[in-house]
C-alpha cells in the first residue's frame, strides 16, 4: 500500500470516529425523547447485544437529516450508550 493510500485510510478512519463520537450522543438523546422511551429502552436492553444496533437503526434514531439511511456505526455506539444506562 502506498503512503498516500495509507494516509487516506487513516484520515477516513479518523473522520468516521469523529462523526460517531459527535452523533452517537444525539442518537441517544433522540431515543430518550421518543414516545414510550422507558418501555423502548427495556426492549432494547432485552434484545441480544449483537442485534441492538439494528434495533436502533429500525427505530430511526441513527438516521440524520440529509441521510437516506441510518449510520450503522452511530447506531452501534448509540445502542452501547443506551444499554449501559442504569
Amino acid at each position: 500500500m502506498s503512503v498516500a493510500l495509507a494516509a487516506q485510510k487513516q484520515t477516513n478512519e479518523s473522520v468516521n470516529s469523529a462523526v460517531v463520537a459527535a452523533l452517537a450522543p444525539i442518537c441517544a438523546d433522540k431515543f430518550q425523547h421518543a414516545a414510550d422511551a422507558k418501555a423502548t429502552l427495556v426492549t432494547l436492553k432485552a434484545t441480544d447485544s449483537w442485534k441492538q444496533d439494528t434495533f436502533v437503526e429500525k427505530g430511526g434514531w441513527a438516521t440524520f437529516p440529509g441521510a437516506a439511511e441510518p449510520n450503522r456505526n452511530v447506531a452501534e455506539a448509540c445502542a452501547k450508550i443506551l444499554s449501559d444506562q442504569k
